[in-house]
């Protein structure tokens, strides 16, 4: 392999473009700028110790990357460079660049003459060139053979009078000057040139960076700051330019809104102007081609620095906090971060950034706080901050201060001033040092002071009929869609996933907006709740031009401020009619004659361009896109083509940010046509068609008891939730990081189509161009003025959504529904044969990628020869369909079916009852052999985890990925609350992410943990199809997954907001492919099985899913259709007839199904797998995985399916060395090395016969989950009641890793003194936490950081007592805990359902978010806990109840007896002053459930 800074070429599915990595992150200063060798020996050691958040590829001596940036040790130098022939002049009057240089000696020689010829050009002196000593022996092979050779040059200031700044500028100037001469070269990079920093990095594990970088082992070596990084890529390619640091940050996180930001930035270009450089042009472009996500926003922090914004500002303005809903953030501030959103979008996404200058060095989180940051102050002043605490020894004494970074805050250590300036000061400085406020007044213009002196468009009722049709309306858009969102202000919710074929390969016209869909967070990022974490979401947008970034002035204040993307058409006549010079409006159609054809689509589209690009000139700011109009001659330009294009047109003019588009069409009615249109560059959207049908449903009675105004009110807000819910599900909280960011995937969309018009969107299914978007426009205008009797006075039926007569094709219908259910009632072959030719034959109505494949013809063998049905049925497993979204029977049914033929049925994530772990006594079992673990963690104790032989974590879903869910109170009975450890009638929340997955590095923790909880389960991890899936599919398996499932979009659900049911993931053939493809592409592949789901079927599917990468298969609409269902896709509304989506009892007595149906169902399946395979001379299914050799596209006669291409779909990797086409390779989890092997041990007594056993040690970061495996070992013995209370006390010392005392058995207590990481208590499982600050410690516990984020998520039952504050999301979960603790961070019992949580300190915001049951009791001292706490679903009450009050003050005791809190004896001390000072949180739906308990009882 030759030297490569750049990925694989993209090839077949993989595309280097999606690549997503994750990371640990730290540095170390001394305060007073004291440079010593001790600092760099800590931060290796440091990052020695997060090696378990970085990973291995297939070569496990190659890292995936690591680095650190130090100050320029200038004696070490001033000895070594005489050797290489040049002498250093004083510290600062010097810069060193790092290079990274080609193999090639040629090339290599190439760069260097261009590296010396431009540094004399640019005036500097070259002083010479040193060759960087390393040591090769100390790297991986594959890293070897990628290695750059390495050089560092010494360029002094020469005959210019430059200060220290203008240096730096210099420098910086001169590195991009020469990466513009060199910009072809792509094994070249200046990984640093700075006169006070430099850089040691590479494709290392960080045990080899000092072994490898002799300098790095050398005393004389010396800083006073150590900025170090660890990185978890998602691929294993050999990338020494991506490890990190880059110059001025270290990054742990995921930047979501990359591709906008970067069209952005680029889009700002021409604005540029600064009297710093010659010509600040020659600096461009400022984000290099092909860097990471990390190493862009790198580029432009360095850029705002370099062009004169301070460290900490250009921060700011890079991530800002979330500040419109701040009700404690001084106007100040606010006024800060509104002017810069006239400046630039927020670079949105999970993050933890550390950053310097060789000066100031600091580290701030993203607004949501999704990345952990935890720092120690020691008594020489020194700081250590990192992902971890513990990662390095540092006697307790001598640690002043323990905290933590907060959501949106910053840390900041100056070592001129000597010192740490807190976020409030810092921020309080720099937004008080221009007059913000006052420019914002002055300038800026809210919509409503647009004069309204015009008449606005009204409801022209004779022609909204006419209108409707050519836009595409249909009969469910209007009563489905629309109808609830008028109504009650809410999403429409449908259920039983999206059956209907692809809009490319459908038979009727399709809307340019279905061939998108939309892309989501899953592992490398979470999504975010936009209903209860509302507070960091804002839909406030601004429209006009953008003037130069680099000059905050007035000026910029002078835009439209919008607080809703949709306007009504009086709020569009006010600005259409404005005459404000900032604010020019003009008008430009999107029209064209119905007599020029389809050909005039792209006539009228480059003439609306051109007229674009020269309303910019003329000065207009506001681009009104017009669709109003059209009638029988006048056909309309889809939207968001139109949008696009326009968009795309005026980056590439360079006049984009000269003015903003409004788009005024009848065409958007969706909530995914809107973010579409935002997605693709609109500021705004006027959907006047859609508040035109809402006055005719009005006048025709289809909608009743609203006016139309309430109409359209109840429609916003219905768009605002669900375009939340939709930035929220790819981890974007804010519309103006949206615009323009492109969260979509193209589905059958020629590659001409997309370069022109959607630049930069994934495409991976080529086919429809132009011309045939011109057809079936001119189709749908066509069909609109059909004069028929039965079609001239209505709207098409639809069926998009149900199975219409006429409407559109379903693969699940009425007739072969009927079939399945006859075959598998009779065990009839012939007729499932009907069954199976009815499903696989597409040739009239296509709908899946797999039929538009056949099989290639090849030499038979004898059926009698193939591998028998009841080894093939051993890989089905059916869907995870929770207890709660199906009946008791029916989840039953399923169950016992699968374990008589072997294979698996799948719990879902509602738990399972813990009377079905045992068989029953006619031998059947009713246990699921996969238990699922979801975001809600229902009912997962370590009884429930150690009863299975596959755990899965369900990342995502595919009718829904990237959100969350909720049961009704109304649907939780006794049963539902017994198995998820919940109380009837209280709703249960699932959050959109786990809690304790927000990166990759956190993903191989929950498979660690569960791997833990039952060593002999397989740990599988759910994605959902989309494009980008393989390569994290490639980061699962390095972290030691081992199964993956991918999840088609079309996959059934319970209930789902119809947005994701149809716009949300990609069909699994696409997934699956691109993760068999990636996994090979990273000799991945052998280490994990693949398994697929999605509307699988038939025999036929069965194989082309294995062709395509697949070991396993999903059923689950076919076997419930098996035992009953008819699709009536009521799932969500507790009605089904068949007895099998409801909890209703009356109805659950109507269910019919038997296990014979199912087993009938996939033995018919498998036997058609055989008679496939026999057809093909496979004699093993094994043999057929990832043979897409075997198969190739048909030829259709099909005007928009003949032009699908699906050469990629069916690319085929070679098989690396040491790797497989399948699963061949046990994944290595590292459980023989667990600490919890000595505690079991030491615990024999009490395993074995119960008997009180003490345990004491110490333990350190590294030791992770403990107690976990021990916990196992209890559950497997002894059930859930475990051991008696206080049967194993371990009493250990130290900073433990992460996980500590996760899904704790009853009868364990860990003591620990010290403190601990994220996740600690995470599924407590009846056992005790006790947790303290050790005795030395000379900080008081109450005001410093003791346990990380995340603590007790999930916990269902036992106790915790935490002496300190915890961080964000405590108690986020809880079901059943009591636990008591000294303050809390952001979003404090969140979703909590059980239990009592007991907050001896202050609070963050969002207290009590979406919790709707247990109780929380907080000592509110300071009254300001009202404004920190959310009140949508609970009550604030003073303690009054006398038996409540002696229970907490017993409580506290405890507290105070067990962890010797100071706070707690204080409060004892002063009860009754306490007493007045507690709020009781109160949920109150849980008041209501308890106050009918207790009238039952009565």
């Amino acid at each position: 392999m030759n030297s490569s800074m750049r990925y694989p070429e993209k090839q077949g599915l993989y595309d280097p473009n999606l690549e997503h990595d994750s990371c640990g992150v730290g540095f170390i200063v001394d305060m007073h700028n004291r440079a010593s060798h001790d600092i760099i020996r800590q931060g290796l050691e440091l990052i020695g110790n997060l090696e378990h958040r970085g990973a291995l590829g297939a070569d496990p001596e190659t890292g995936d990357g690591c680095g650190i940036l130090i100050q320029i040790p200038h004696d070490f130098f001033a000895e070594e460079c005489p050797a290489s022939g040049f002498s250093l002049p004083a510290a600062g009057e010097y810069g060193i660049g790092t290079i990274f240089l080609p193999q090639n000696q040629d090339h290599r020689f190439h760069c260097g003459s261009v590296v010396e010829s431009t540094i004399i050009d640019s005036g500097l002196e070259l002083l010479g060139w040193r060759d960087l000593p390393v040591d090769s022996r100390h790297v991986g092979v594959q890293a070897a053979e990628a290695m750059p050779v390495i050089r560092q040059i010494f360029v002094s200031k020469g005959s210019e009078e430059l200060d220290a700044e203008s240096f730096e500028r210099k420098l910086y100037v001169t590195r991009k000057t020469i990466r513009n001469a060199l910009q072809d070269e792509e094994h070249f990079m200046i990984i640093s040139m700075s006169s006070r920093v430099m850089i040691y990095k590479g494709m290392l594990t960080p045990y080899q960076m000092d072994r490898f970088f002799t300098d790095l082992a050398d005393p004389r070596v010396v800083s006073a700051m150590i900025l170090m990084h660890t990185r978890f890529p998602t691929n294993t390619f050999p990338r020494w330019d991506l490890a990190q640091p880059f110059r001025m940050l270290a990054h742990n996180g995921e930047i979501n809104t990359l591709r906008g930001n970067i069209n952005w930035m680029r889009a700002r270009r021409p604005t540029f102007e600064s009297d710093l450089y010659e010509d600040v042009h020659d600096l461009m472009p400022i984000v290099i081609p092909r860097g990471s996500d990390s190493a862009c926003l790198d580029n432009v922090l360095e850029f705002l620095v370099q062009s004169g914004y301070s460290l900490a500002q250009a921060m700011m303005m890079l991530v800002p906090e979330a500040w419109e809903n701040h009700p404690s953030m001084s106007e100040e501030q606010k006024a800060f971060y509104e002017f810069h959103e006239h400046l630039m979008e927020p670079w949105d996404g999970p993050a933890a950034l550390a950053f310097t200058d060789g000066i100031q060095i600091g580290s701030i989180l993203d607004r949501n706080g999704l990345r952990p940051a935890r720092y120690v102050v020691t008594r020489d002043d020194r700081v250590i901050m990192a992902s971890e605490v513990g990662a390095i020894e540092i006697p307790e004494e001598d640690i002043v201060r323990k905290g933590r970074l907060q959501p949106g805050r910053m840390f900041l250590v100056d070592t001129r001033q000597g010192r740490i300036i807190d976020d409030q000061e810092l921020k309080s400085e720099i937004c008080n040092s221009k007059p913000y406020r006052e420019w914002l007044d002055a300038n800026s213009i809210p919509l409503e002071s647009l004069p309204l002196k015009d008449p606005v468009h009204q409801t022209d009722y004779q022609t909204v009929l006419q209108r409707q049709k050519i836009f595409g309306y249909t009969m469910e858009d209007l009563m489905v869609l629309m109808l609830p969102m008028i109504e009650t202000a809410g999403e429409a919710t449908g259920s039983m996933g999206n059956d209907t074929p692809l809009a490319v390969l459908s038979s009727k016209p399709r809307l340019l907006f279905d061939y998108f869909k939309q892309i989501f967070a899953q592992v490398s990022n979470p999504a975010i709740d936009s209903i209860r974490e509302e507070l960091v979401m804002s839909l406030t947008s601004r429209l006009g031009r953008m003037h130069n970034l680099l000059q905050a002035g007035p000026e910029h204040g002078g835009m439209l401020k919008l607080e809703h993307p949709l306007l009504t058409n009086e709020e569009l006549t006010r600005i259409r009619n404005n005459t404000r010079e900032e604010l020019k409006p003009t008008t430009l159609s999107m029209l064209f004659p119905r007599d020029e054809g389809e050909q005039g689509l792209e006539k009228a589209l480059n003439q609306l361009c051109h007229e674009a690009e020269q309303a910019v000139l003329q000065k207009h700011r506001l681009l009104i896109l017009s669709d109003r109009g059209a009638d029988e001659n006048n056909i309309p330009i889809p939207s968001l083509l139109a949008t696009a294009a326009v968009h795309h047109h005026l980056i590439r003019q360079r006049v984009r940010l000269q003015a903003s588009i409004i788009v005024e069409t009848g065409e958007a009615r969706e909530i995914a046509h809107f973010c579409l249109l935002i997605g693709y560059g609109a500021g705004a959207v006027n959907p006047y068609l859609a508040y035109e049908s809402f006055d005719e449903m009005l006048r025709r009675g289809l909608a009743t008891g609203i006016s139309s105004e309430e109409a359209i009110s109840n429609y916003r807000k219905a768009v605002k939730k669900g375009m939340f819910k939709v930035f929220a599900k790819m981890g974007i909280s804010t519309i103006q990081s949206y615009r323009g960011a492109q969260i979509f995937e193209a589905i059958g969309l020629n590659d001409d189509l997309v370069r022109e018009h959607f630049s930069g969107t994934p495409t991976r299914i080529s086919g429809i161009g132009l011309a045939e978007i011109g057809k079936e426009t001119l189709l749908r205008h066509e069909a609109a003025f059909n004069d028929t009797t039965d079609l001239r006075d209505s709207l098409d039926p639809g069926g998009h959504y149900f199975w219409r007569r006429r409407g559109e094709y379903h693969q699940i219908n009425p007739l072969s529904t009927n079939l399945l259910q006859q075959a598998s009632r009779s065990n009839s072959t012939s007729t499932f044969s009907e069954f199976s030719k009815l499903s696989d034959d597409q040739s009239v109505f296509m709908s899946t990628p797999r039929g538009l494949l056949d099989f290639k013809s090849a030499n038979s063998i004898s059926l009698e020869e193939v591998e028998p049905a009841s080894s093939i049925v051993r890989r089905f497993a059916t869907g995870a369909m929770s207890l709660g979204s199906i009946s008791q029977e029916a989840h039953e049914t399923l169950a016992i079916a699968m374990n008589r033929i072997k294979a698996r049925s799948n719990s879902g994530e509602g738990g399972e009852d813990s009377e079905r772990f045992e068989p029953m006594p006619n031998g059947d079992w009713s246990n699921s052999a996969i238990k699922q673990v979801a975001s809600g963690r229902f009912g997962v104790t370590i009884h429930y985890l150690v009863n299975c032989s596959e755990l899965q974590i369900k990342v995502a879903q595919g009718a829904k990925p990237g959100e969350g869910g909720q049961l009704p109170g109304k649907k939780v009975s006794e049963y539902i609350a017994k198995v998820r450890n919940s109380t009837p009638g209280v709703t249960l929340i699932s959050p959109p992410p786990h809690h304790d997955i927000y990166s990759i590095e956190d993903l191989a923790q929950l498979i660690f943990d569960l791997k833990n909880s039952n060593p002999d389960a397989k740990i599988n991890v759910k994605l959902v199809a989309e494009a980008g899936v393989g390569t994290i599919a490639a980061g699962v398996a390095k972290a030691h997954a081992d199964i993956i499932t991918i999840a088609g979009h079309d996959g059934g659900t319970g209930a789902s907001p119809l947005t994701s049911i149809k716009h949300a993931g990609v069909p699994w053939e696409l997934g699956l492919s691109e993760a068999h493809q990636t996994l090979l592409l990273n000799r991945l592949r052998g280490r994990v099985r693949l398994q697929t789901d999605g509307q699988l079927k038939t025999g036929r599917d069965v194989v082309i899913a294995g062709m395509l990468g697949a070991e396993e298969f999903g059923f689950s609409t076919a076997p419930l259709v098996a035992i009953g269902c008819i699709m009536m896709r009521k799932c969500h509304l507790n009605t089904c007839p068949v007895g099998i989506a409801t909890q209703d009892p009356h109805l659950r007595k109507k269910f019919v199904g038997q296990p014979e149906h199912v087993i009938n169902y996939f033995f018919f399946v498998a036997e058609e797998v055989r008679q496939i395979m026999a057809s093909l001379g496979i004699r093993e299914f094994d043999q057929l995985i990832g043979r897409t050799d075997l198969l190739q596209q048909k030829e259709v006669d099909h005007w928009k399916a003949r032009q699908v291409d699906l050469t990629d779909l069916l690319h085929q990797p070679d098989v690396g060395s040491g790797d497989t086409r399948y699963c061949t390779q046990e994944q290595d989890h590292g459980i023989d090395k667990q600490i919890d092997h000595q505690l079991i041990r030491q615990a024999t007594p009490a395993l074995e016969s119960k008997k009180s056993v003490r345990i004491e040690g110490t333990i350190k970061n590294t030791d992770r989950a403990f107690g976990t495996l021990l916990s196992s070992e209890i559950a497997k013995k002894y059930g859930a009641l475990g051991l008696p209370d206080g049967t194993i006390h371990c009493q250990f010392k130290g900073s433990a890793g992460q996980s500590f005392g996760a899904f704790l058995a009853k009868g364990v207590t860990l003591e620990l003194e010290g403190d601990t990481n994220d996740y600690t208590g995470k599924g407590l499982s009846g056992g005790r936490l006790v947790i303290y600050p050790p005795k030395q410690s000379p900080f008081k516990a109450e005001e410093n950081i003791l346990i990380g984020n995340t603590v007790l998520y999930g916990a269902t039952s036992g106790e915790a007592f935490f002496r300190g504050v915890a961080g964000e999301r405590f108690a986020v979960r809880n079901s059943g805990t009591d636990t008591i603790v000294e303050g809390v961070g952001d979003h404090g019992c969140e979703y909590m359902t059980g239990g009592r949580v007991v907050v001896l300190g202050p609070t963050g915001r969002n207290f009590a978010a979406g919790m709707s049951g247990g109780i929380a009791y907080v000592v509110d001292e300071d009254k300001q806990f009202k404004k920190r706490c959310n009140p949508g679903m609970v009550e604030l009450e003073p303690l009054v109840d006398p038996e409540e009050q002696n229970w907490l003050k017993d409580f506290i005791s405890r507290h105070q007896q067990l962890t010797g809190s100071e706070l707690a004896d204080q409060l004892l001390k002063d009860w009754s002053s306490t007493l007045s000072s507690i709020v009781k949180v109160m949920p109150t739906e849980y008041r209501m459930v308890l106050e009918k308990q207790k009238l039952k009882a009565a």
